[in-house]
Parts: structure tokens; sequence; C-alpha cells
């Protein structure tokens, strides 16, 4: 594994050598690298609203089919993290610049694989609280507060050692990299799963709050995904977190208190909010 050439000297700017300078400094270097994930972030940014126009019910919207869902649902976290993950690429890859050039999207890979874990996991309990009760989540009853109460869960866990631990470790590249790692085609797949399991244990109720508003929702998507991005790109990151403590908890509240003052929140009909998900299966299969 070589160094970067530019990088600080050892005892100089020990603060800037644990933060995202040294990404600003390989993204210099891989910025085709960088356009490339940018660009695949955009197709999948397209491909999501296409296979989702229409599927948005609130609170609650069916997931359709496994299959189905697990192919929309690795769309979906490309379009949504590649934005926020490329300084740990780009890095990477200036890292490993004298050998292969795939590895870099074998460790992008590698960060999708366990996404999609943890969109299988979220799947099953889903499906599991639809076979336990989803009789009793009618929207007027138990629902809303269930999805309120999902959103002011999340704002707590904004504020948690763990979420401090978890982030740092995405606002840190080069100390992950070099914490773990791993050489060749299977290590930059294995590093790029590991990445993403901080990842996920940072950002795991802020999917459980897009799924709170409507996993289907091109808005509620776009919303998550510029709060992930602000607390992993910003220089403030504590003031990052503390505001988006603020941001679910004023949603949470309102959204039970007041929802269709929630603007962009389609609101479920009188039926249990995952009542229609056994249907979704059948008519979401494009």
């Amino acid at each position: 594994m070589k160094a970067i050439a530019s990088e600080p000297a050892v005892g100089e700017g020990a603060g800037r050598r644990s933060g995202l300078a040294p990404a600003l400094v390989a993204a210099r270097a891989e910025a085709g690298l960088i356009a490339l994930l940018f660009v695949l972030a955009a197709v999948a940014w397209w491909s999501t609203a296409d296979r989702m126009n229409g599927m948005d019910d609130g609170p609650g919207t069916g997931l359709g089919a496994l299959g189905w869902f697990l192919g929309v649902w690795v769309v979906m976290m490309a379009a949504m993290m590649f934005p926020s993950v490329w300084p740990t690429v780009a890095l990477y890859a200036r890292m490993t610049r004298s050998k292969a050039r795939v590895t870099p999207l074998l460790f992008a890979a590698g960060y999708i694989l366990t996404w999609a874990t943890g969109g299988l996991l979220a799947y099953g309990l889903f499906d599991l609280g639809r076979a336990l009760v989803g009789g009793e989540l009618s929207w007027d009853a138990a629902g809303r507060w269930l999805a309120g109460g999902t959103l002011v869960i999340a704002a707590a866990y904004e504020l948690t050692p763990m979420k401090d631990i978890c982030l740092g470790k995405c606002r840190s590249p080069l100390g992950f990299l070099l914490g773990s790692w791993r050489d060749g085609p299977a290590g930059a797949v294995s590093m790029g799963a590991r990445h993403g399991a901080w990842c996920l244990g940072c950002c795991w109720a802020l999917m459980a709050s897009l799924f709170a508003l409507g996993v289907m929702s091109l808005v509620w998507m776009a919303f998550v995904a510029a709060l992930i991005a602000v607390e992993k790109l910003v220089p403030w990151g504590r003031a990052a977190t503390y505001g988006t403590a603020a941001v679910l908890l004023v949603l949470g509240v309102v959204l039970i208190a007041a929802p269709d003052a929630v603007p962009g929140l389609t609101t479920p009909g009188d039926g249990g909010m995952m009542d229609h998900m056994g249907d979704a299966g059948g008519m979401r299969t494009r």
C-alpha cells in the first residue's frame, strides 16, 4: 500500500489527517473515478424515479415481492449513497494507484452489498410487522403514532455515542482505510463491505425515517439522502447531527399532531398502513 504523495507529514496537521483533507487531495487525482460515481448515482436516480412513479402511498407503502424490492433497493442505495461515499472511494483508489483499476469499483460493490443486506433485514421486519399487527395499524389509529414515533426514535439516535462512533468512521476515510486494509480484489470487496457496515450503523435510523415517511417517495428519498450527505461531508459535523435530530423530531411531532401540515407527505387511506403490501408484488412488476 502506498501513501498519498501530498498527504501532510506526521505531526503536521494531525486534525486534518483524521478528517476529509486527505480525501480531497486524492479527489484531484481521481476526478475521473468521482465523476463515474456521480454518473452512476444520476443513472440510479433516473431509474428509481422511473420504477417508483406513482407508487408513493405514504407511510407503510407496500414493498412488493422480495426480488422486486431488492432490485429497487439496491438502485436506491446507489443513488442515495454514492454522492456521499466518494471521499472514501477516491482515497482508496489513490492508495492503490499502482494496482488494478477495477478495485475501487469492487470497493463500491462491497459497500452496496452491505446495504443490500440491510434492505433484506428491513423487508423481513416490515413483513413480520404486517403479519403480526398489520390489521391494527390503520392510519387514524396506531399507524400515525408508529410513523411519528419512528421519526422521534431516529432523532434520539442522532445524539447517541454509537452514532458518533459510526459517523466518525464515515468522516475519516484515511483512518478507516489504514485500520481495515486488505490487499487484492477480495480485500477491496471486504473493505467496501466493512465501510458499508459503519455507514449502515450511522444511517439506519435515517433509513427507518424514509420508511415512516414513504419509502417509495422520490421527494423523501432525496430529503434523507441530503441529510446523509450533510452529516458526512460538511466540516461542522456535530452541528449537522444536532440539526438533523431537530428536523426529525419536529417532523415526528407534526406527523402525529397534524400530518396534513407536512409538505410532500402522502397520507394513507383508512385501510391498515401495511394492508396494501400484499398486493404490491403483483402490481409492481415492471
